[in-house]
């Protein structure tokens, strides 16, 4: 199977506006892991982080919503948790995002699941 590197640039530079929207709403400890090289990954990218409050994860959400939506166009496929808001997960198909308050963050451990992706420089 053939790689079209072009859709994966165009995945990279989608976790990155991801990351423009979190960090426009002050999101904390953003990671972004690139899942390429790990065998039955579920996306190229995760990009990562954590809010304070429930409203705050909410913020968040719609910042990475208008980041995305404004730069390409891009809906997410679905949005879910966003009414309790304590892990909210946006699907852009080749870039999931997770947005957690910082206890579900710790108990989840998404990063230590995936320690075999590399980190992406922000």
């Amino acid at each position: 199977m053939a790689i079209n590197k072009d859709k994966l640039t165009e995945s990279k530079a989608l976790a990155k506006l991801a990351a423009l929207g979190i960090e426009n709403k002050k999101g904390l400890d953003t990671v972004i892991l690139d899942l390429q090289g790990v065998q039955s990954a579920p996306a190229n990218y995760f990009v990562i982080c954590s809010g304070n409050v429930p409203s705050h994860t909410e913020a968040i959400c719609d910042g990475v919503f208008e980041s995305i939506k404004k730069a390409t166009g891009s809906n997410p496929l679905r949005i879910e948790g966003y009414d309790n808001a304590e892990w909210i997960l946006m699907d852009y198909f080749d870039v999931v995002v997770h947005i957690f308050l910082k206890d579900k963050r710790d108990h989840y451990r998404l990063e230590q699941l995936w320690a075999d992706a590399e980190k992406v420089e922000l």
